[in-house]
């Protein structure tokens, strides 16, 4: 039903000007673009409009959210898109206050990444085998995604000119099209220039390149496009399934598993922090109690008076 309704004016230029003057990426505006037509839908059915809203009408609105059965993750993802909208429309003055204002978001309840041992991780990389071109491509896929901690959509991207073989570094773009350089590990850069080297990319380009912008891809589909977010989740759970991990591996797995493994070897917070593109060190820190999650398991399990000295 939510999917005929058309949006009020307000909501458009709200979704405009987080494009245009906040830079927010396209997935990101997707999803706040389906979070409000559910949340308009919600509103036509009770008869009020934007201008009707107040801090009660909220309050019953993630009521209904979490009637629908949705996580608590997803309550608050919808009730931060509402907040924006109503903080907007007051900042431009399209409304007398803000209902939102008093509205507290949801609390998540903390969830721990579940990274691969790097014995997984190991057993992954082995199931790429051969040198053709798209073994090449695929190992230098996997190799990236967990060698650098990058996003999908950021390998996805990636541009020729992203990429220093030499240097051992990578160009990425991140969340609102932020920059950075990463290192490139010795295996990532191995697979990287293997696929870039004569009988790998060069044989899957086309006479004629069907999109502008395909000519610089790092990584092209087997129809001489760039490889997308669909090519590149289907070749994690290709290797993923061969390697028995099943749905445990996704390719935000591999970044988790990134970051994890860099903290069990000693690295510091910040530059995981830096490597992974977090803007806040809380979103980081996450990995440390993945990291005291391990240690504790290993001492319990290795040390012979560990189980009296943590009664």
């Amino acid at each position: 039903m939510s999917d005929e309704i058309r949006l009020p004016l307000d909501v458009e230029d709200f979704l405009t000007w987080l494009a245009a003057e906040r830079g927010r990426s396209s997935n990101t505006l997707v999803a706040y673009r389906r979070d409000l037509t559910s949340y308009w839908a919600w509103l036509v059915e009770r008869g009020e409009s934007l201008d009707d809203v107040t801090g009660s009408d909220l309050d019953a609105y993630v009521g209904h959210l979490r009637e629908r059965g949705l996580a608590p993750s997803s309550v608050k993802r919808a009730l931060v898109a509402v907040r924006s909208l109503h903080r907007f429309r007051s900042e431009e003055g399209l409304a007398e206050s803000d209902p939102s204002a008093s509205i507290e978001t949801p609390r998540v309840p903390a969830g721990l990444p579940k990274a691969l041992t790097e014995s997984e991780i190991d057993g992954l990389l082995a199931q790429v085998i051969g040198d053709d071109p798209v073994s090449l491509r695929d190992r230098a896929v996997l190799e990236v995604l967990y060698g650098t901690g990058a996003r999908i959509s950021e390998v996805c991207t990636l541009g020729i000119g992203d990429v220093d073989l030499d240097g051992g570094l990578l160009r990425l773009f991140g969340k609102g099209s932020k920059e950075r350089v990463v290192p490139l590990g010795r295996w990532a850069r191995v697979a990287l220039a293997a696929w870039l080297g004569d009988g790998g990319r060069s044989t899957m380009e086309p006479v004629q390149w069907a999109r502008r912008g395909d000519a610089d891809a790092v990584f092209l589909n087997q129809r001489g496009g760039r490889l997308g977010r669909q090519g590149a989740w289907a070749i994690v759970r290709k290797y993923g399934d061969a390697a028995g991990l099943g749905e445990r591996l996704t390719p935000h797995v591999l970044r988790h598993s990134c970051a994890t493994h860099m903290l069990d070897h000693g690295a510091d917070i910040r530059a995981v922090q830096e490597l992974l593109g977090h803007a806040s060190i809380t979103t980081t820190q996450v990995y440390t109690m993945v990291s005291n999650e391990r240690l504790f398991a290993a001492y319990d399990a290795a040390h012979p008076r560990a189980k009296a000295s943590r009664r």
